[in-house]
Order: C-alpha cells, then structure tokens, then sequence
C-alpha cells in the first residue's frame, strides 16, 4: 500500500510562522499551529520523523506590483536553509499578498493569534486549487 503524504505550508514570519497542512486526501488544508520562528526547524525535524511530508509550500511576499519586498530576501533566506535541512522535500513558492489581511477579516478579535496558522491554510488552499486540478504539480516554479 503506497504510503499517503502530506503537504505543509508555511507563513514565515520574522518573530512567529504560521504552518498549515493537508488533510490525507490532499485537497483540503488546515491550520496547524503557530511557532515561534526561531523554533520551526527544530520542530520540523521533529514532525518529520513522525509524518510522512513531500511537499513544503513556503509563502512569498511580492509588492503589489510583483517585484520582490525587503522581506522577501529573508524568506528565501529561509527557503535555502530548509533546503539545505531537508534535502529529500520537494519545495514551491506560492504569492502570500493579502492573506494577514484577509486572515484578520475572517477571525474574531479574541482570536486574533491565529492570523499566521490562518494565512499559511490560505497560501496552501490557493497552492492545491491551482496545481491540483489535474493532479499534476509539474507547471508550478521552484524558487
């Protein structure tokens, strides 16, 4: 029996990240958790010997004029170090613009820490409805 995967999201944020994942089928994500940023490689070591992840979706922050931002450069900073950790993932990149926003808007104010577990779900669902209608993730680009 071909063993099933997951696919993770991640919102990277300078002092907290967000991470979502999706269910078995694949086709459907959720919010995961929030962690402090200077502790997801740590955890995702940890995750990764228990759970079976093939794909690692990492948010990008792009203007709106699509032209990379300043933090940009610390995202790909980190996409080179998970690369470099875990060597046997498959990475993509998936545009992040506006999903705090939109995160914001669909939360409750007593609710408001989940903004980060919130936009990596929606930076995974708009991954997996546009590279998984077909089933094939080929046409997506890396980094």
């Amino acid at each position: 029996m071909k063993k099933k995967y997951k696919i993770i999201s991640i919102d990277y944020g300078i002092k907290k990240t967000g991470i979502a994942i999706t269910k078995s089928n694949n086709l459907i994500s959720i919010p995961f958790l929030i962690i402090k940023t200077n502790k997801i490689i740590n955890f995702l070591k940890i995750y990764l010997k228990k759970e079976c992840v093939k794909l690692f979706i990492i948010g990008i922050s792009k203007k709106l004029n699509n032209k990379e931002s300043e933090f940009e450069l610390l995202i790909k900073k980190f996409y080179f170090l998970l690369k470099k950790k875990f060597p046997l993932g498959i990475f993509f990149k998936e545009n992040e613009r506006y999903t705090s926003k939109l995160s914001s808007q669909i939360l409750s104010k007593k609710n408001k820490n989940k903004i980060d577990s919130i936009s990596a779900t929606l930076i995974l669902q708009s991954f997996l409805i546009k590279n998984f209608k077909k089933n094939d993730i080929s046409n997506t680009r890396l980094f």
